[in-house]
């Protein structure tokens, strides 16, 4: 979420704020004012118009009043507006591109996307509620009573609630790349802003499960049954989620605003997951009886050192990129591993400092590769209002006169 200054529409200025991210919440767009009524007028029953502009005026309305803060109020209108927005898209209904459908940015409120499709606003609703349900997980994992203290207290059925929360915002953007952005031609998909092109909400899905993993590795570390194979195979997956989210942004145009953010973001988590994922590979080699398997596990707690010094200044650059936002404290994993990854990597150096000696080249091992756990929750629409059931319908006829008053009127306000 963004922390620069902003206005009301009433003109009171914003409490400048600079928010903690713990879970990644990219650009928020909320809904801009557009108008339904005189494209739609006369070809759809006037009640069911009635309901769409009331709808989608609500969700405006609550969105720019609390910041889009109001989540589960939002989630409850979105629902219900998207059964209502189905019948839109819909080929036999001939009305895919009547209504120009304006969204923007929720931190400056000035950057607006206009685009004459339906599919455009199903990409949008969906979109929101993905964003929405990162923010939730982000709230869950930042106490309500942190005191600025920097001893961070998340109860464990916080954190198992922000993973599911985190699954469900994966299964939302899959459903955007699978199942929407499909459907809208080339030359309206080059319209759209720079977030929402395939790789960037592929991405966003994958660092999602990634996230998720990062928790699960926390509890893990924080159990007294999980075992070094458990937490190593988790932060092996958790680098591999962070490698494809890389991927998926290599061919995405980045260059902007917040686009600058998620890669800085993409790099941290990923060299944390790296320096995480070479630690338990080296406790792991490290209980072998040959030199060799001494030598390698200090090779990767050297590597493990590394890359973490390296994590610290990318969370830097992420935090510093704007919008700038607040470093967590060191919580779960992460908290253990900065203590643990140089005094382990200090100690076992000493330790075994006559062998590393007789190595010409010292390389860390290859990490293993696991089968990823974590998937994207399924997302369905919900079932088409059933004001959309032609059979039903009884339109109120409209003569030419009221179109040419609607369309002068249309000139007038633009």
């Amino acid at each position: 979420m963004g922390c620069t200054s902003s206005v009301y529409a009433l003109g009171r200025k914003k409490k400048v704020t600079i928010p903690e991210a713990v879970v990644f919440v990219p650009s928020v767009k909320i809904p801009a004012q557009s108008d339904l009524q005189r494209p739609l007028k006369g070809l759809i029953p006037r009640e069911l118009l009635d309901r769409l502009v009331c709808l989608r005026n609500q969700i405006v309305l609550v969105a720019e009043d609390t910041d889009a803060s109001a989540i589960i109020e939002l989630r409850r209108a979105l629902e219900e507006y998207l059964s209502l927005l189905l019948g839109l898209p819909k080929k036999e209904h001939g009305l895919q591109d009547l209504v120009e459908f304006k969204w923007k940015n929720l931190e400056d409120g000035r950057q607006e996307t206009c685009v004459a499709n339906s599919w455009f606003e199903l990409l949008s609703v969906v979109h929101m509620m993905a964003m929405l349900t990162l923010s939730e997980a982000n709230t869950l994992m930042i106490p309500k009573d942190y005191s600025g203290s920097g001893v961070r207290v998340v109860s464990t059925d916080c954190k198992r609630n922000a993973v599911d929360l985190l699954l469900k915002a994966s299964g939302y953007l899959e459903f955007c790349v699978k199942n929407v952005l499909i459907h809208m031609p080339p030359d309206i998909k080059n319209r759209l802003p720079k977030d929402f092109q395939d790789g960037v909400l592929e991405a966003i899905s994958i660092q999602a499960l990634g996230q998720g993993t990062e928790i699960q590795l926390g509890l893990a570390v924080e159990s007294q049954k999980a075992t070094l194979s458990v937490k190593r195979r988790l932060a092996c997956e958790l680098l591999i989620y962070f490698s494809q989210a890389y991927q998926c942004l290599s061919g995405c145009d980045m260059n902007h605003g917040y686009g600058k953010k998620h890669m800085w973001f993409i790099k941290w988590k990923f060299l944390e997951s790296k320096a995480a994922a070479y630690y338990y590979h080296g406790l792991i080699l490290d209980k072998g009886n040959e030199p060799s398997c001494h030598v390698s596990a200090v090779c990767c707690f050297l590597a493990a050192e590394e890359l973490l010094a390296e994590s610290k200044r990318a969370c830097l650059s992420f935090c510093l990129a704007a919008p700038i936002t607040r470093s967590p404290p060191l919580w779960g994993a992460m908290k253990h591993l900065h203590q643990k990854i140089p005094e382990v990597a200090s100690r076992k150096s000493q330790m075994y400092g006559y062998l590393l000696e007789e190595e010409k080249a010292l390389q860390a091992p290859e990490l293993p590769d696991f089968q990823l756990s974590l998937r994207p929750d399924d997302y369905e629409l919900p079932e088409m209002d059933q004001a959309w059931n032609r059979e039903k319908w009884e339109i109120e006829s409209h003569s030419l006169k009221e179109h040419l008053k609607d369309y002068e009127n249309g000139i007038e306000t633009e």
